[in-house]
């Protein structure tokens, strides 16, 4: 199982500037992959900005957005922001997308919180068909180079929806930030809708989880507030996940390990850049 290592793009005040510096150093510790967090309606980084400055300051690490939540943005737009980070990392970006569950990260006029899923089929249609260089609108393609790749794609969500998206027009799934036991069913889930689509091969399978070895207990404040606008009983609980100590890590890992995931990708909680060393120590 590969160990990749989050951006602190949604940490609660986030210095920013530490940005380009957190994955030079992830880079250079060894980790298979920078992944964000994707949120529009909570102070933070947005995470194509993350990404794209992850791209511009690093070499051979992956990217990765898990999750970009995909139906608050027009996906014309979308697709080239995507295309243009792909084409600075010179093809290391993966896209992890999902719905999106609040209703105040969908901000765009015309691209309101129902009907998403129909919505990203479709939009996830033009994404594709941007990537492969096909004109839109007045004839033009609005790609950023003749060089075109067709970005891979990951999708996150917890029903039988996303298992079949996944399986029709997915290379995997990402989990949510719940122990492995809660995600396990879900890599069953879309284990079975890969097989039953006559796919090849097998899905990539993505976990993910919190961590704060330096501060803990800010860690954990951090991760409550991040949630807190789903209810006190939801924050407290993935609050309760994160991982502080050296033996809480290397559980979570081998926890995620056992049901099959081919990469977790271990979050910051705090945007400590001292933490992404300590983790090296425990997990490379």
């Amino acid at each position: 199982m590969k160990i990749g290592i989050g951006i602190p793009n949604q940490v609660r005040n986030v210095r920013a500037e530490l940005i380009p510096g957190w994955a030079r150093t992830a880079e250079e510790a060894g980790f298979s992959t920078l992944g964000t967090v994707g949120r529009l309606a909570y102070p933070g980084v947005m995470d194509t900005v993350a990404l794209a400055a992850a791209a511009a300051t690093t070499s051979t690490i992956g990217l990765f957005s898990n999750v970009l939540l995909g139906p608050v943005w027009p996906p014309t737009l979308l697709a080239k922001e995507l295309a243009g980070i792909d084409a600075i990392s010179s093809g290391r970006l993966t896209l992890g997308v999902g719905l999106g569950g609040r209703p105040d990260d969908f901000v765009a006029d015309g691209y309101g919180p129902r009907g998403t899923g129909k919505r990203l089929d479709a939009d996830i249609e033009v994404y594709r068909s941007v990537w492969n260089g096909d004109p839109v609108g007045g004839g033009t393609n609005p790609g950023v180079t003749s060089a075109h790749r067709q970005i891979p794609l990951i999708i996150g969500g917890n029903v039988e929806a996303t298992f079949a998206r996944v399986a029709r027009v997915g290379e995997g799934f990402v989990g949510g930030s719940v122990p492995a036991a809660m995600i396990a069913p879900s890599f069953d889930g879309v284990r079975a809708a890969w097989k039953d689509a006559g796919r090849e091969g097998s899905p990539r399978l993505v976990a993910i989880a919190y961590f704060a070895l330096g501060d803990g207990e800010a860690g954990r404040a951090n991760v409550h507030d991040y949630y807190s606008a789903h209810g006190s009983d939801l924050a407290g609980f993935i609050a309760g996940t994160v991982s502080t100590s050296a033996e809480a890590v290397r559980t979570v890992v081998d926890e995620f390990a056992a049901i099959g995931a081919d990469e977790l990708i271990l979050n910051p909680a705090t945007d400590d850049p001292d933490d992404i060393s300590r983790l090296a120590d425990l997990v490379l």
